[in-house]
């Protein structure tokens, strides 16, 4: 294993959706055996780290992101002993583990939660977020769900209303609690003394809420970073002054880190989801005590271009000053980007993985992105999503990323499983199965593999700064810059040809992978569409 503590800056995390990826037992569902039977594929890829999906357990009303025991593993994953080979054969093979911690609320079903709710006096009694109704009846102020509607629900044993920013089986802790925060904090240190390298932290600015219950304020503007930012879903129209995001939070991140550093090599990943995502990445990775890292949701709408993406990239940089991105073009949450994006070649693929790999900060690639998956079209009775049944049909959830891995194109549901999968394959996805990319040196997998691989033996790339130069419409042009070294990464990211005059850059690197190599003449670069070159200086 590397021994290097700060591995994870520059790191590449492949993200596995242990429902999706693959079948150990032929119940149509994936499992943590499943995932230690695919470790060679995923270190055959040139990735740093894996990090998996919440395999807790879970009455599963939002597939594991409702948790009913923070230190057991769902049956439907397998066992703790799973789990403990999973974290054993991965470290044999120099790969670290990263794991969903979902904090900012638990299962309705979770023991903490049915104590709560019996009553206002028991020893539980104050660590969800309770509030009585208004005179009226009505919830105690305006906040909504990012699922849609209230975001209160009313129980009638204790006859006040709690919290849930996601949906009603989801209610949140009340952070408030100093006894709230031990038990996190106790809960985090179970999965270190079990050997994880890491957490990605889900929903982590959501954990504190405005004691006093301020109404939010009406939202004068959606920002891309934000999340819920759909037309069909009012969570947007508000300012979400008050019930996430709040200044609480940083003092417990600080406490978050202070554990982790006492397990040198370990790591953190925020998810955040908020109206200035990019200025909370700032907040919460700065200063070397909170967070290691984080991403936002900035690069995972449907906004996109080399103009939006030179814009998103020099905001972070202006603002986090001392910390580190994580960057993600797709994950389970979002539609894949072969469709978001509309790429519809191979080389914007290509293009779009070269941009993702060359940024300054740590990636995460989510599984299938290696291999092109476009958005899996289903049917409505086909759905399992509550957010997509909620919203159908203008929304259609997030079960079109999340079907199965397509591993074999002559096998049965394409070789995830020998019984019928949780969702259905998707027709359009056996073309591109790992067994037909394998054999394919110009495939978009074979790029993966080669890419990374040349990647990692790139100190400027993993470390580097990043400046970006002015370059023609639907162009990125950057430096990375690391102990004197400099290489310049020239994307074209449009079906057309163009030319780049770059006075003082010199040429191609020669170890550079095939396709990442342009066509120089004098001082000018010429890229061919979706073509891309990276030069030393």
């Amino acid at each position: 294993m590397n021994r290097n503590p700060d591995w994870w800056r520059g790191a590449v995390i492949y993200q596995v959706y242990p429902r999706s990826f693959f079948d150990s037992n032929g119940d149509g569902i994936g499992d943590l055996p499943g995932v230690t039977a695919k470790l060679d594929y995923i270190a055959g890829l040139n990735v740093d780290a894996v990090w998996l999906s919440p395999f807790f357990t879970s009455p599963m009303k939002d597939f594991g992101y409702d948790v009913s025991d923070y230190r057991n593993v769902d049956p439907i994953f397998g066992t703790l002993s799973d789990f403990d080979e999973l974290i054993r054969q991965a470290h044999k093979r120099g790969l670290k583990i990263m794991i969903d911690q979902v904090l900012s609320h638990s299962s309705d079903q979770h023991p903490w939660f049915a104590e709560s709710r019996q009553s206002r006096d028991n020893p539980k009694a104050d660590w969800y977020v309770w509030a009585d109704a208004r005179d009226d009846g009505t919830p105690p102020n305006n906040w909504l769900s990012v699922f849609g509607g209230s975001a209160w629900a009313w129980d009638s044993r204790r006859r006040q209303y709690y919290l849930h920013n996601f949906l009603t089986s989801q209610p949140d802790l009340n952070f408030h609690n100093p006894a709230v925060q031990e038990q996190v904090l106790s809960d985090v240190k179970f999965w270190l003394d079990r050997g994880v390298d890491g957490f990605r932290l889900d929903a982590i600015n959501f954990c504190f809420h405005d004691p006093k219950l301020r109404n939010n304020p009406p939202s004068a503007a959606i920002q891309e970073g934000s999340i819920g930012v759909r037309k069909e879903n009012p969570y947007a129209y508000q300012h979400h002054k008050y019930d996430k995001t709040r200044p609480e939070n940083l003092a417990f991140l600080k406490r978050l880190r202070a554990l982790l550093d006492q397990y040198p090599g370990t790591t953190t990943v925020g998810e955040i989801g908020d109206d200035d995502a990019l200025q909370t990445m700032a907040d919460y990775t700065g200063g070397g005590d909170k967070l290691h890292m984080a991403y936002s949701f900035d690069l995972l709408t449907e906004q996109h271009g080399a103009a939006f993406f030179r814009k998103t990239v020099s905001t972070i940089e202006k603002k986090m000053t001392d910390g580190w991105p994580c960057w993600a073009i797709g994950n389970h949450d979002v539609a894949r980007v072969a469709t978001r994006w509309k790429a519809r070649t191979p080389e914007a693929l290509r293009a779009y993985m070269m941009m993702l790999l060359t940024l300054r900060g740590s990636a995460c690639i989510y599984q299938g992105e290696e291999l092109g998956l476009t958005e899996a079209e289903l049917r409505f009775e086909d759905l399992v999503d509550p957010y997509g049944i909620t919203f159908w049909p203008e929304f259609k959830g997030r079960d079109g990323c999340r079907t199965p891995m397509v591993w074999h194109h002559e096998k049965t549901h394409a070789g995830f499983s020998d019984a019928r999968p949780w969702l259905p394959v998707h027709q359009d996805h056996y073309g591109a199965a790992v067994a037909v990319q394998q054999a394919e040196d110009t495939s978009l997998l074979s790029a993966y593999r080669t890419f990374l691989g040349w990647r990692r033996q790139q100190p400027v790339l993993l470390k580097g700064d990043i400046a970006f130069h002015k370059s023609p419409a639907n162009t990125l042009v950057f430096t990375r810059s690391l102990d004197g070294e400099r290489l310049t990464v020239a994307l074209n990211l449009s079906d057309k040809p163009v030319s780049i005059t770059m006075p003082g850059i010199g040429q191609p690197l020669a170890d550079t992978p095939a396709f990442a190599i342009g066509h120089w003449q004098d001082k000018t670069l010429k890229l061919e569409p979706w073509g891309a070159d990276i030069a030393r200086l």
